[in-house]
C-alpha cells in the first residue's frame, strides 16, 4: 500500500493517530525505509462537538500510532479498520471505569483487556476475566498462560462454549435486540462497530436469507458498505419446497435486487448445509477481491459464520492458508448475535484479509419482539411445505363448511393474524415457514397467545399494527401476491381456477375484484406484499421470464447456482 494512499480523501483518520494539538501541522506517521526517515505531517480540524465528546478525550490519551513497513509490509486496511475498532472499544472501556471511580463504585467491576485487546476468535468479543457470564470470558490462570505463549488468538471464551453445545446465550439488547436473559451490548452499538467500512476499499459479501428475503435484505447497506461493490449470496436454499426450479428462483432474486439499485456484481444460490454454490462464490471473491480485504455482511442469524465454515471448507481444498484457518473459525449457533466483533481470518494465499462482522439486528423482525427462550421456534430446521387454507374436506376433519374463507381469521403461532374480510370464493391462503409455529384457523374475534407463553400478560403488548390489504387478483393462473412476514416466512395469496359448486358464472367481474385482508403482527414488525417467489413443482409453470432490453441486459448482474 502506497503511503499516500492512507491520506485520500475517502478514508478518515482515526483520533487513536493524532495528537490532541489540534489546528497546527502534527507528525501523524512515520515510515521506516532504507533510506532517511521523512516526516509526513498533516492537519486537521475538529468541531466543537469532538471536542466536548468523552470517547475523543479518552483517545487524545493514546500516543500516536507508528507503523512500520511498505510495500508488501505495510498494514492493509482490513488491519487497520480492526485496530480502530478494538482501539475504541478499549478507550469506552477505559471510560467507563473512570466514570465508575467517580460515582465510588469498584474499578474492577468491568471486563479486564488486555492492552493488546485479544479477541475470542469464536465471537469477536474482547477477552476478559472478571464477569463469568459476559462474552469474552475466560479464567484468569488460562489468560495468562495463554498470554505467556502468546496464545490468545488461539482462546475461545465461555460463552462460546455454551453456545456450541446449544445453549441460548443472548447477549444484545437495544432497539433490534432480544428479550430475556443478559443484555451486555446493544445492537445500536454493534452496528456503529461496522460504521468505518464505508470508508474502506473493500470488497463485500452480502447475505440474504431466502426464507425472509424481504427482511434479511439489508435495504440501508450503502450506509454500511458505501460504495464498494458487493457480491449477493442468497443462504438456505436447501429449505425451498421440493420441485422448486432454480432458474426461476435465480430469476425472481436478481428481478427484486435490480429494483434495490445497488452495484451487486452477481448473485448466488447457496447452502452452506449442503454447500451447493459455494464453489461459485469462492471463485468470484478470487476473482474480484484484486487484492482487497473482504467482509462478510448480513442480518443477525442469516447465517454469515455457517458461510464463512462452508467457504473455509472450500477453499481449503487448493489453498493452504485457509486449510489452517480452519482450525480457529468463527463459531455458529441459532442464537442471532453470536458474533460481538469484527474475526480477522487469514484466508487467502495471494493478500489480503476474510473478516466475519457482527450481524446487523433489525427491530422489524420477529425475532425483536419474543423472548428469547422462543427464537428456536422462528428458524427453520427442514424442507419448507407449504400449509394451504381452506385445505380440502377431509383434511379439515370438518372444521369449516365449504371452501369459502369469508369472515374467518387465521392465527400464525399467535404471532401474526390475517382477518379475511371479502375475497374470492376460491382464495386460498398458503402458508411458508417454521413448522414449530402452527396455524389455526377460527372464526373472527378469537385471540391467540405467542409460541410457548413466555411473553407474560404484562409484558406480551400483543398485534398492536393492523394492515389492511386490497389485493388485485389479474391473473387466476398464477399467485397474486406473496404477504412476507419480516423475520418468519411469507404467505401465498391465489385463487384456485376450478370454482366451488353452484357458482354463479354469469357474472366473471365478481371474480377478478380486490381481495380484502386485514393482518395483524406486533408493533415494530413490518410485512412486505410483493410479488410471488415460485416454489415448488407448480411454480416453474406459472412464472414468467421478462424481455429484456439490450441495456438492461447489460447492468443486469448474473446469478449462479
Amino acid at each position: 500500500m502506497a503511503p499516500n494512499s492512507l491520506f485520500s480523501s475517502s478514508v478518515s483518520l482515526s483520533p487513536l493517530s493524532l495528537s490532541h494539538q489540534l489546528g497546527n501541522p502534527i507528525p501523524c506517521l512515520i515510515f521506516r525505509t532504507h533510506h532517511k526517515p521523512t516526516l509526513i505531517t498533516c492537519k486537521t480540524t475538529d468541531s466543537d462537538a469532538q471536542r466536548q465528546s468523552p470517547i475523543f478525550e479518552a483517545n487524545a490519551s493514546i500516543p500516536n500510532v507508528e507503523l512500520e513497513g511498505t510495500g508488501a509490509a505495510a498494514m492493509t486496511r482490513g488491519q487497520l479498520f480492526l485496530e480502530r475498532q478494538q482501539s475504541m472499544a478499549a478507550a469506552a472501556l477505559v471510560l467507563a471505569s473512570e466514570k465508575k471511580k467517580k460515582k465510588g463504585k469498584k474499578s474492577n467491576t468491568g471486563p479486564k483487556l488486555s492492552s493488546a485487546i485479544a479477541c475470542c476468535y469464536g465471537c469477536g468479543a474482547p477477552l476478559q476475566t472478571s464477569e463469568v457470564d459476559g462474552p469474552g470470558y475466560v479464567n484468569s490462570e488460562t489468560y495468562e498462560l495463554k498470554k505467556k505463549h502468546r496464545q490468545l488468538k488461539t482462546v475461545l471464551c465461555g460463552r462460546c462454549r455454551l453456545l456450541s453445545h446449544g445453549h441460548m446465550v443472548t447477549a444484545v439488547g437495544g432497539n433490534g435486540g432480544y428479550s430475556g436473559g443478559k443484555q451486555f451490548i446493544s445492537a445500536e452499538e454493534l452496528r456503529e462497530k461496522l460504521s468505518h467500512l464505508r470508508h474502506e476499499k473493500a470488497l463485500i459479501v452480502k447475505l440474504v436469507d431466502i426464507v425472509d428475503f424481504n427482511g434479511s435484505f439489508l435495504t440501508r447497506i450503502r450506509d454500511l458498505a458505501g460504495a464498494n461493490p458487493i457480491i449477493l449470496v442468497v443462504t438456505k436454499v436447501d429449505l425451498l419446497p421440493k420441485g422448486t426450479n432454480f432458474n426461476c428462483i435465480g430469476d425472481w432474486v436478481v428481478e427484486a435486487t435490480m429494483k434495490k439499485k445497488l452495484n451487486v456484481l452477481s448473485v448466488h444460490l447457496t447452502s452452506s448445509k449442503s454447500l451447493v454454490g459455494i464453489t461459485g462464490v469462492a471463485s468470484e471473491i478470487q476473482r474480484e477481491k484484486k487484492g482487497r480485504d473482504v467482509y462478510i455482511l448480513g442480518s443477525a442469524n442469516v447465517g454469515k459464520s455457517a458461510f464463512i465454515n462452508a467457504l473455509l471448507k472450500m477453499m481449503a481444498e487448493k489453498d493452504p492458508v485457509a486449510a489452517s484457518a480452519q482450525k480457529y473459525k468463527p463459531i455458529q449457533s441459532a442464537v442471532p448475535g453470536t458474533t460481538l466483533g469484527p474475526i480477522q481470518i487469514d484466508a487467502f494465499l495471494g493478500g489480503g484479509k476474510l473478516f466475519d462482522t457482527p450481524g446487523v439486528h433489525l427491530h422489524h423482525r420477529q425475532a425483536a419482539v419474543v423472548h428469547s427462550e422462543d427464537l428456536p421456534a422462528l428458524a427453520p430446521r427442514s424442507r419448507l411445505r407449504g400449509l394451504s387454507f381452506p385445505a380440502t374436506s377431509h383434511e379439515r376433519n370438518g372444521e369449516i363448511n365449504g371452501n369459502d374463507l369469508n369472515g374467518f381469521t387465521l392465527f400464525w403461532g399467535g404471532l401474526v393474524r390475517i382477518d379475511v374480510l371479502e375475497v374470492h370464493p376460491s382464495t386460498r391462503l398458503t402458508f411458508y415457514g417454521p413448522k414449530a409455529l402452527q396455524i389455526h384457523m377460527r372464526e373472527l374475534g378469537v385471540l391467540l397467545t405467542p409460541p410457548t407463553g413466555k411473553q407474560r400478560d404484562d409484558n406480551w403488548a400483543g398485534l398492536e399494527i393492523v394492515h389492511e390489504l386490497h389485493i388485485k387478483v389479474e391473473d387466476q393462473n398464477r399467485p397474486a401476491c406473496d404477504v412476507a412476514i419480516s423475520g418468519l416466512g411469507w404467505i401465498t395469496v391465489e385463487t384456485i381456477n376450478k370454482l366451488p359448486e353452484g357458482s354463479d358464472l354469469s357474472n366473471p367481474e365478481e371474480y377478478t375484484e380486490q381481495l380484502h385482508l386485514a393482518v395483524h403482527v406486533p408493533k415494530p414488525v413490518e410485512i412486505f406484499v410483493r410479488p410471488p417467489i415460485p416454489v415448488g413443482k407448480n411454480g416453474g409453470e406459472w412464472y414468467e421470464y421478462r424481455d429484456l432490453t439490450e441495456k438492461e441486459e447489460e447492468l443486469r448482474p448474473k446469478w449462479y447456482f
